[in-house]
């Protein structure tokens, strides 16, 4: 069997295989508002398109694409890390069989470059080559130049393949992507205006002289081919290591918290909680991410003159605060679908679950609180600002959270792994983690309209602290609900171990 049959014949059983997926139903809800997302999106891109190409065409400078390209880059960068898993997951099955692995390895690589993803770029770049092709630009060149950008595209997405890769291995490769990309940013905070603009003069003749040469194609094409090669071989020892249980480990001191004793069966619960952020890689991971998110804006706010609107600050207060909870409670009750079974057992077994987790990821939010209190200090924040969003997280947002508990229904795995995925079940998870961001934002600036800030803030703080209080009430209700539930919940969790 040749390549070209062979990748056709593993796309057709990746759609088969997603389409007898359990929660295939479920994930269709998650594709509509990713493609309702996408189209936003598409439309503003033309829109930018069009008004830098019109831009070009009056200057007479079509390469003026490139002086921006870099941060699109880092834009696509970020964005995959949300919406783009790596394709080890689909090479599982596949080991087994007489293929040969590092084909299969390369049709799954090359399925990941002709995804729809990599040419949601072409909705501003197309726009840009045509008018700028109207303006002047000789038809090949257009074409080049367009082969061009799509090809940085692709190199990108080879680069966040190897970054994703290297950080589910281990955190401190974080180190690599933020040198590189830091060494790009850093100097607009170092260097005078007059300084940063000679280094604008001297790219810009350097790239108006040779953007449209063969050997700057070449150079891309060239790095394109290495980080290709680099995730074709390091990616299959990753799986041979992982499908073979082939682990590093070694003694160390395990922590009883025998402090937490005194708190009987929730202390335990809470016992679980705090070891499974400690030993399990996929919650230890974006644990340190969120921590690192939440310095990294509330330093940026604190000593820098950005985040300058109301909008802008209201929602990086809340984003510091919701983070934990909505990258985790969403999926609640997913990890303990392993054992959901033994949590049956004893009566009210799981309500004592549910309020372990609540004072869990109340007591985690003491970390952020801490850390925005240096806006505050620095008058970039109000204590009563930081007060409210706090209260508004433990209160309404983990009550709307904590719902999930209801309908979530597919078993987790206990440790993150390269082979697993890492999909929205069903639309509530969507709808409530979009909800979670943005409703509380934009209540308070309604508030606003009415109210004085300080009044504003004053009234969200109540309303968050009295759902708070009332925290033994709704967790009951949500359990009770919860066991109506249970027999279908209990049949996805064994389909989807």
């Amino acid at each position: 069997m040749n390549k070209i049959r062979l990748f056709f014949l593993l796309r057709k059983n990746v759609k088969l295989s997603n389409k007898r997926n359990v929660m295939f139903e479920a994930n269709q809800y998650g594709k509509l508002f990713g493609y309702i997302m996408l189209s936003i999106f598409a439309v503003e891109f033309i829109a930018l398109g069009t008004f830098f190409g019109w831009l070009a065409a009056k200057e007479q400078t079509p390469e003026m694409v490139l002086y921006f390209m870099p941060f699109l880059l880092i834009l696509d960068f970020g964005a995959r890390f949300a919406t783009q898993q790596t394709p080890m997951m689909l090479v599982k099955p596949y080991l087994l069989t007489p293929i040969s692995k590092y084909s299969a390895i390369e049709c799954f690589l090359i399925q990941q470059l002709l995804d729809s993803g990599n040419f949601i770029w072409m909705t501003l770049f197309l726009p840009y080559t045509f008018i700028v092709w109207c303006g002047g630009m000789t038809g090949w060149a257009a074409i080049g130049m367009l082969c061009l950008l799509h090809l940085m595209v692709l190199v990108n997405s080879q680069w966040y393949l190897l970054i994703r890769t290297l950080v589910n291995q281990h955190m401190l490769w974080w180190l690599l992507p933020a040198t590189f990309y830091g060494s790009m940013i850093v100097p607009f905070f170092v260097l005078s205006s007059s300084q940063i603009n000679a280094v604008f003069d001297f790219l810009g003749d350097a790239i108006a002289g040779h953007v449209f040469s063969w050997w700057t194609f070449g150079i891309f094409a060239i790095l394109f081919t290495i980080l290709f090669a680099i995730n074709r071989r390091m990616q299959m020892g990753l799986i041979y290591d992982e499908i073979s249980k082939k682990e590093k480990t070694k003694l160390k001191h395990v922590s009883e918290f025998k402090a937490l004793n005194r708190f009987g069966q929730i202390g335990e619960y809470l016992k679980l909680e705090i070891k499974s952020t400690m030993r399990n890689k996929a919650i230890r991971a974006r644990f340190i991410q969120g921590v690192c998110f939440i310095t990294f804006f509330s330093m940026a706010i604190a000593f820098l003159d950005i985040y300058r609107t109301s909008f802008e600050r209201n929602f990086f207060c809340l984003y510091c605060f919701v983070f934990f909870g909505s990258v985790n409670l969403t999926k609640v009750m997913c990890p303990e679908g392993n054992y959901i079974d033994l949590l049956m057992v004893h009566e009210e077994n799981i309500l004592t679950l549910l309020r372990a987790k609540y004072y869990y990821y109340c007591g985690v939010l003491l970390l952020p609180f801490l850390i925005t209190l240096v806006p505050v200090f620095m008058g970039k924040f109000s204590l009563i600002m930081v007060l409210a969003y706090l209260f508004t997280v433990t209160g309404p947002i983990y009550f709307l959270l904590f719902q999930m508990a209801i309908y979530n229904k597919q078993t987790l795995p206990l440790n993150e792994k390269l082979t697993g995925k890492n999909q929205m079940e069903n639309k509530w998870q969507i709808i409530v983690s979009m909800t979670t961001m943005f409703a509380p934002v934009i209540i308070i600036s309604l508030l606003q309209l009415v109210f004085s800030a300080n009044v504003a803030y004053w009234i969200l703080f109540l309303s968050g602290l009295a759902i708070t209080l009332t925290e033994p009430y709704w967790l009951r209700s949500i359990y009770r609900r919860m066991m109506l539930r249970r027999y279908e919940n209990l049949e996805g969790f064994h389909a989807s171990r």
